[in-house]
């Protein structure tokens, strides 16, 4: 048997290009994109693709080459997962809600060579650019250059708006037709660059290889159990871990895109109707979107939509709330570092025979691992050995396979540390439960110990969100004088017709808690606010909430007061792309 070698007719390199190039022959005439008024078949977006792979050969793009973009879920966002690479280049999808010096800052880093910037983000462009100027007049080096900028105008609605002289279409139309895309050599070259959110520290870059691309793609169409020619929303940001993979995946599939520029509860409600909407991903924080929803927002939809969510974990209250509107939700759990999705609660035929409730508890654990994890495990860090599997002994959660990460770009220090004794550690702590299922308990710099006691702060959210004003919740730790930690609640409550919060005040809230939890893990302190501060990609910003938790003092008989006012303040949080909510409103509430 040694004698029978690898040649091209029995090996290839695995790599999600080979699902464009299919689909283009399978489902030639089948819808690949629908974006507003325009439509395009998978036979028109191969053709496309490798137009603008040519034009960007053209553009003397050379192996492993950067080509940033900084755009929404556009079809040219969708199309450049495929001609990027196809020109030997690696992709890096930029995060639309980051300032202009966190994109200066990937720019540089990433030493992009291209520069892809939808017309809506022109301004914040334009900044990054001067800051990059700036920066590299500061430096010596002369191997620094400046990347080309190509502007992608909207194809439904063409505005004129230039940043340079060259246009996305224009690039298309000037392509060769006839391009015959770059043989991918070795599986284990680069695809596609996706940096960190940055919640707990400066972003990273993280390089996927085709290898782990096109395994992920595969794991998660099988783990979801996605049929053929679903139609998919693009809810869930491109620029997150590239559509966790469904970038690729709709054209393994021989699905259809529909894209959409703001994710608005009308703009996502209307799509849903009026295509037939199948599957879509996100965050936790756009059921609340959907929820919120005015009257005049929703449409009737008569298929049952599939959601997968992960980013945060969902408490079972909210999962409930959003299959009630028709949605079925599907959990993953994953990171920037596992190429998105890591885990995913495969649902079992004999929960179907309990209660809603208790059908959600369980939709809430992040499950097991997908097909291309060699293994997963909840650990003791120290020893590396397994937690015991009762659902109560907490760990630290590690991960290793073929759809990790390369590593990080230029950070050999922070690569290593990540990839422990053979196994990437995720920073989450969690239980393994007796069926082998595994939950998130936190974020192992997020567990609060409280006299001894260690408290999840996933745990105690999950109760705040059953409370029915309740809208976010998040839970931090604060100093206590006795107990050394206490848990510190903040928390946006619903609005009425009117507009205005709902009459609830903390105490409400501790008696809520009271009710459901043991003593210990009932919050010391709750800050109502206006918006959770999140990141770009509506995760909760829990380092800015442990920042002000730091001012909050609780006396010996666990009576909350504050350094800075004896009121119950409101607090404006919001997206780390707008500082000027950053500030806190006194709002006295009476």
């Amino acid at each position: 048997m040694d004698r029978l070698p690898k040649c091209q007719a029995n090996y290839s390199a695995l790599t999600p290009l080979t699902f464009l190039k299919r689909a283009a022959m399978a489902y030639a005439n089948r819808t690949s994109i629908i974006y507003g008024q325009v439509r395009f078949t998978w036979h028109q977006t191969y053709d496309r693709c490798r137009r603008l792979a040519s034009s960007l050969k053209s553009l003397n793009i050379v192996k492993n080459n950067v080509v940033s973009v900084l755009a929404p879920n556009v079809p040219a966002t969708y199309e450049m997962h495929f001609a990027v690479p196809m020109a030997g280049a690696v992709l890096n999808t930029i995060n639309t809600r980051l300032d202009a010096n966190t994109v200066a800052t990937i720019l540089k880093h990433s030493e992009a060579k291209v520069f892809f910037v939808d017309y809506q983000y022109v301004p914040l462009a334009s900044e990054a650019l001067r800051l990059l100027v700036a920066e590299f007049g500061k430096s010596d080096s002369k191997d620094m250059s400046m990347p080309l900028v190509i502007v992608i105008d909207d194809l439904d609605s063409p505005t004129g708006v230039r940043l340079g002289e060259l246009e996305y279409e224009q690039l298309i139309y000037q392509g060769n037709p006839g391009y015959v895309p770059e043989e991918i050599q070795d599986e284990w070259d680069p695809i596609a660059l996706n940096y960190t959110s940055g919640t707990t520290s400066a972003p990273k870059g993280v390089v996927y290889s085709h290898r782990g691309a096109y395994l992920s793609t595969l794991s998660l169409i099988l783990g979801w159990e996605m049929g053929s020619a679903p139609v998919y929303l693009w809810s869930l940001p491109m620029f997150h871990c590239n559509g966790w993979t469904f970038t690729w995946g709709t054209a393994a599939r021989g699905g259809t895109n529909v894209c959409i520029r703001n994710t608005t509860a009308q703009e996502m409600y209307s799509n849903i109707a009026l295509h037939k909407v199948t599957h879509m991903c996100c965050a936790p924080i756009v059921f609340n979107i959907l929820l919120e929803a005015r009257p005049h927002e929703r449409r009737k939809f008569a298929t049952r939509v599939e959601i997968l969510t992960g980013g945060a974990p969902p408490p079972a209250a909210l999962l409930e709330k959003i299959e009630g509107l028709g949605f079925h939700v599907t959990h993953a759990y994953g990171l920037t570092e596992a190429t998105g999705p890591a885990l995913v609660c495969e649902w079992q035929a004999k929960w179907n025979r309990l209660s809603m409730n208790e059908q959600a508890k369980l939709k809430a654990r992040q499950g097991v691992s997908v097909l291309t994890l060699a293994d997963v495990g909840v650990k003791d860090l120290a020893t590396m050995q397994s937690v015991p599997r009762d659902g109560k002994t907490m760990g630290e959660i590690v991960l290793r396979g073929s759809s990790i990460m390369k590593g990080y770009l230029k950070d050999e220090e922070a690569t290593a540390k990540a990839f422990h004794k053979g196994w990437f550690v995720t920073g989450d702590v969690g239980v393994i439960h007796p069926d082998g299922y595994l939950e998130i308990k936190d974020r192992s710099k997020d567990v609060i110990i409280s006299g001894g006691e260690n408290i999840s702060s996933v745990e105690l959210e999950s109760v705040l969100y059953k409370h029915p004003c309740v809208v976010e919740a998040s839970v931090v730790a604060m100093p206590h004088p006795k107990w050394g930690e206490s848990p510190c609640a903040f928390v946006t409550l619903k609005k009425n017709l009117t507009g205005d919060h709902e009459e609830i005040n903390e105490a409400d809230i501790i008696a809520h808690c009271r009710k459901n939890l043991p003593a210990f893990m009932v919050p010391k302190k709750v800050q109502f606010m206006e918006d959770l501060p999140k990141t770009a990609t509506g995760k909760i910003q829990k380092f800015q909430l442990r920042a002000m938790a730091m001012t909050f003092v609780v006396s010996d008989n666990d009576n909350p007061s504050s350094q800075k006012s004896e009121q119950v303040n409101w607090v404006r949080g919001g997206y780390d792309d707008e500082p000027q909510q950053q500030q806190v409103l006194a709002i006295s509430r009476l």
